[in-house]
């Protein structure tokens, strides 16, 4: 092996680029027309185009893939995870062209591969699993049946793929078959098969997943296991290793039914068993035929290199380490940054500004981020909205979560939102701090964690706004002359009169505010008012038909505001907003639920939108009747495109659906 390409973008290729040269092999990155400026295309050895933008183009293209690989004379293929990382026919095809696959064999991705066939496989070798269907006959009456036999909750699930998409949670009998079509539409869109299954919903587990690795020696191993726990959409935002409801004599127990279940399906390489954990009891959810997203907890814990490990594996090595010399040492926590708001809302568009501290980089230290952005990246609706993983390594949990609370306050991410400071706040949560979280955790507590966001929010506007975006004065003499201003933040207008003076400003108020503004070296201000000092950080955004609004960032707190002086009062507000419904992002259109002259219900879904791999569904605040439909299905969207138009008489504001 000598030549290794990536069959995957962003930060796994780079996290795989970086372990090949540290072996001295050489790498090939391949990309779409999106990502042709993306950091693992400048870093790999060798680049080859692929064309398109989208995954269906690009990324999950085996003949193109292959192509790739005979053109730049690549002897291996390494998946990473997602695209095609869990399809038997691509790991088929790559043994076929004579290239080594970096990955299990497809035998192995057949049988566990699909939750159906990897359940069956589980009964087999005494793996602890829910009662549930996985049969042939699809048909939503079969469905029905079945939910009935097992009594719900039930859980809707595609058979393939993973990262929560083709997932459902239904409660009642009447929602079952709205969620059997959304979950099938997702799963198409997301793996080319359309297969569910459905088993009863555990009610207060725990995501807890055991690492396994094979090699073809016949030796299988486990390296511990990770709380997943922390979701939101069924998708992970907060890992960490070990998990504080495990106890050793559990970890070993897990850890054998993981094991088992690999070496029954003659597994090698890399692997992860996923568990469903209430008190001491678990079952197996799903066994993912890939590396995982959150590995480098794991390799934080254990000190290893796990994608060295498959290169070895695939390259016919023994394991190096047998059971017994695996050790775990203090605690490891990751989280995952997003291109999304506070409702879990995915966002596009260009980082305008970006920096972190210090950190290693796809190896183990105490501080690490694994990402693929920069300033001037551009977040495409194409694929994903992850945008990297931070994670920290320490001696205890409790030592874990404060420096990760340290790296993200000083990570500055501007020009569009991300969840820097939800993941904070779910960090620094009482409940989380106490180990207690559950995969419910954001159900139950996610609207206390957003209420505190929004007085933090609210707090830094109101505090910080003026400094961060106003020219300072750095002459001897003070402007006399005081410049009204009239700033809006989340719909609420604040007017002041401000005047400029060396080193700072001075807002004319009953009684008049001082704040001292120093420009740091970097571009950030140092703001002083009242004895406290902050560090902020703004920039201008411009948002479509040529407007502008302002993101900023102080701390662990994000705000966005606009500055509406030069307005007339009566446009303020968006009074559009009332009659349309407009994309909150880009995406294309899978569902018009809606058609002209329709009333509608407030909550209602009226149309769904695919993003960043996920639908969804947008509605209005209030009882309305659809006047116009714009767009049709099957169109691609754009942030701020109006897609439906209500009534004049209708006064309703339209949101994505919570």
């Amino acid at each position: 092996m000598k030549k290794i390409l990536i069959a995957n973008r962003g930060e796994i290729a780079r996290r795989v680029i970086a372990t090949a040269h540290r072996l001295g092999l050489d790498t090939v990155a391949v990309h779409s027309d999106a990502d042709a400026g993306a950091l693992h295309v400048r870093e790999a050895t060798v680049a080859y185009a692929l064309g398109g933008d989208t995954s269906a183009d690009s990324y999950l293209r085996v003949d193109k893939l292959l192509a790739a690989a005979k053109a730049t004379g690549a002897d291996a293929i390494h998946p990473g995870y997602g695209f095609l990382s869990e399809d038997a026919g691509f790991a088929r095809a790559v043994l076929a062209a004579g290239l080594s696959w970096i990955g299990p064999p497809p035998a192995a991705i057949d049988a566990l591969g699909s939750k159906a066939a990897a359940k069956a496989l589980a009964g087999r070798q005494g793996v602890p699993c829910l009662p549930g269907y996985a049969g042939e006959d699809q048909s939503d009456a079969r469905f029905v049946s079945e939910a009935d036999r097992i009594g719900y909750p039930v859980m809707v699930k595609a058979v393939a793929g993973g990262g929560g998409r083709g997932m459902r949670l239904v409660t009642e009998p009447a929602a079952l078959p709205a969620a059997l079509a959304s979950a099938r539409s997702e799963a198409l869109a997301g793996f080319g098969n359309g297969g569910l299954l459905i088993e009863r919903a555990a009610r207060h587990p725990r995501h807890v997943e055991v690492q396994v690795f094979a090699d073809t020696h016949g030796q299988v191993i486990h390296l511990g296991e990770r709380d997943c726990s922390v979701q939101r959409r069924h998708q992970k935002i907060i890992e960490e290793a070990p998990s504080p409801a495990v106890s050793p004599e559990l970890r070993a127990r897990m850890g054998e039914c993981a094991v088992a279940l690999a070496r029954g399906a003659g597994y090698v390489g890399a692997g992860t068993v996923e568990f469903l954990l209430e008190g001491t009891e678990f079952f197996l959810m799903e066994m993912n035929t890939r590396l995982q997203v959150e590995h480098p907890v794991t390799e934080a814990l254990t000190g290893l290199d796990l994608v060295e490990w498959q290169i070895r594996v695939a390259r016919g090595e023994p394991l190096p380490l047998t059971q017994q010399q695996v050790r775990l040492q203090g605690h490891a926590i990751e989280v995952r940054l997003c291109a999304e708001d506070e409702n879990y809302v995915p966002h596009t568009g260009r980082i305008r500004h970006f920096s972190a501290p210090a950190a290693a980089a796809f190896e183990r230290g105490a501080l690490r981020f694994d990402h693929a952005i920069e300033t001037g990246s551009e977040v495409t609706p194409y694929y994903d909205a992850m945008l990297g993983k931070l994670i920290v390594h320490a001696a205890t949990r409790a030592q874990a979560i404060d420096a990760l609370l340290t790296a993200l306050a000083q990570t500055e991410l501007l020009g569009l939102p991300c969840n820097r400071g939800f993941l904070m706040a779910c960090l620094d949560d009482a409940r989380f701090r106490a180990g207690d979280a559950v995969i419910s955790f954001l159900t139950t507590h996610g609207d206390d964690i957003r209420e505190s966001l929004l007085k933090q929010e609210h707090l830094a506007h109101d505090q910080w706004t003026l400094a961060t975006y106003l020219p300072v004065n750095s002459g001897a003499l003070p402007c006399p002359l005081a410049a009204p201003l009239r700033l809006s933040h989340r719909e609420r207008d604040s007017a002041l009169s401000v005047q400029a003076r060396a080193g700072g400003l001075r807002v004319l108020a009953d009684p008049p505010r001082d704040i001292d503004v120093r420009v740091l070296s970097d571009g950030a201000r140092l703001c002083r008012e009242a004895g406290m000092t902050q560090r902020v950080r703004a920039v201008a955004v411009p948002q479509p038909g040529g407007a502008c609004r302002w993101h900023a960032q102080a701390g662990g707190v994000d705000w966005w505001f606009d500055d509406l002086s030069f307005e007339p009062v009566a446009a303020a507000g968006g009074a559009q907003a009332a009659v349309e419904l407009r994309a909150p992002f880009n995406g294309r259109v899978v569902r018009l639920a809606v058609q002209a002259g329709q009333p509608i219900a407030a909550g209602e879904t009226a149309v769904v939108i695919e993003s960043m791999k996920l639908e969804h569904s947008l509605s209005s605040r209030a009882d309305v009747v659809v006047a116009e439909v714009l767009v049709t299905e099957g169109q691609q969207v754009s942030p701020g495109q109006v897609l439906l138009r209500f009534a004049a008489s209708a006064a309703a504001d339209a949101e994505p659906a919570k």
